[in-house]
């Protein structure tokens, strides 16, 4: 196997993709490719652990890109124009089978766009959508879509839940995912326009589908680990995901300052650590990887544009488990049923 990541895509390449596909390497059987700047990236490796890539693992190798897509850049312009791209050489290594799956926190516009054109839609998707993974309840909640599609129709929110559907029963093994739309209230006439009409298509499509429908969900029912996705439009989808990040940073900074606040907190508070730190590792977004982009035909993975080190490394992890349970071949299998 082999995992393609860009390593000139985020606001922390390319230090950041470096040293998260170095602690990785270890940890996963692929070989992982970093695409980018050679002269760059071979610097960078050495500035970081005084040897050349080849020494570190067998395993790490460079793909020579000289052109970098900028977060600034107009998506569709950056993809026609910026042909040797790190982002556009991954794309093209991906359709054309030197990698088995592509990793990277660039441009989200250019990516969904270059995903979109350069690797294609599966047959029968209109829309491909993000798909993340935050922790919930003594469970996962997949939320779909985290981003990607800020204006939907009703048919697309019902082919976000046919994804998310396929894709929970055959990688995560769940058999009957419980899948809600996000709304404002759980009632049948709650919400806008198209939550509404979305409601009444997911309601009436559901059965045949075999998707298990469980109606509206709000907000503050979505972590209850009662639910296993969430279908949504890719602008309330992304509000939503980032509020999340925000809370679960807020419940950790302000949990540390109160265990710091005196000597006497602080001594009271070590036999509590270990469910401390547990708790710590849940909430935090990123132990769960980036997202997959869901209805293209070969995996792709959209990672935080912040990413550092530590989520490329939990990324590049998760990318490998994508390829192993054949998540896009089993879409593809399904929508062609």
């Amino acid at each position: 196997m082999k995992i393609l990541l860009d390593a000139m895509g985020g606001d922390n390449a390319p230090d950041a993709t470096i040293k998260g596909a170095v602690a990785a390497i270890n940890q996963v059987k692929a070989e992982v490719v970093l695409i980018g700047i050679e002269e760059v990236i071979r610097k960078k490796v050495k500035e970081f652990y005084g040897r050349d890539l080849e020494e570190i693992s067998d395993r790490l190798t460079i793909k020579n890109a000289t052109e970098v897509i900028e977060m600034e850049d107009t998506p569709t312009l950056a993809i026609k124009h910026k042909k040797d791209s790190s982002m556009v050489v991954g794309f093209r290594m991906l359709k054309e089978g030197e990698g088995d799956v592509f990793i990277s926190a660039g441009n989200s516009g250019a990516l969904l766009t270059g995903a979109t054109l350069l690797v294609g839609r599966i047959k029968g998707i209109d829309r491909p959508a993000l798909a993340g993974i935050l922790p919930a309840y003594k469970s996962q909640l997949l939320l779909i879509d985290s981003g990607s599609n800020t204006n939907c129709k009703p048919i697309n929110l019902l082919q976000f839940a046919q994804m998310a559907n396929i894709y929970l029963k055959n990688t995560f093994g769940i058999k009957n995912p419980r899948i809600g739309l996000l709304n404002i209230g759980t009632e049948e006439t709650k919400g806008n326009e198209l939550t509404k009409e979305s409601y009444k298509l997911l309601k009436e499509k559901s059965p045949e589908l075999g998707i298990n429908f469980i109606g509206n969900v709000e907000g503050r029912e979505a972590f209850s680990g009662e639910i296993d996705a969430i279908v949504t439009d890719g602008f309330s989808g992304n509000i939503f995901l980032k509020a999340i990040e925000g809370l679960g940073k807020f419940v950790k900074r302000t949990l540390t300052e109160s265990l710091k606040k005196n000597i006497f907190s602080t001594i009271a508070a070590i036999p509590a650590l270990p469910g401390i730190k547990r708790f710590s590792k849940t909430v935090d977004y990123k132990s769960y990887g980036g997202a997959l982009f869901l209805g293209v035909k070969r995996p792709v993975v959209k990672a935080h544009g912040s990413s550092d080190e530590i989520l490329f490394e939990f990324t590049i992890k998760q990318a490998e488990k994508f390829v192993e349970n054949r998540a896009v071949e089993k879409m593809i299998e399904e929508f062609e049923k």
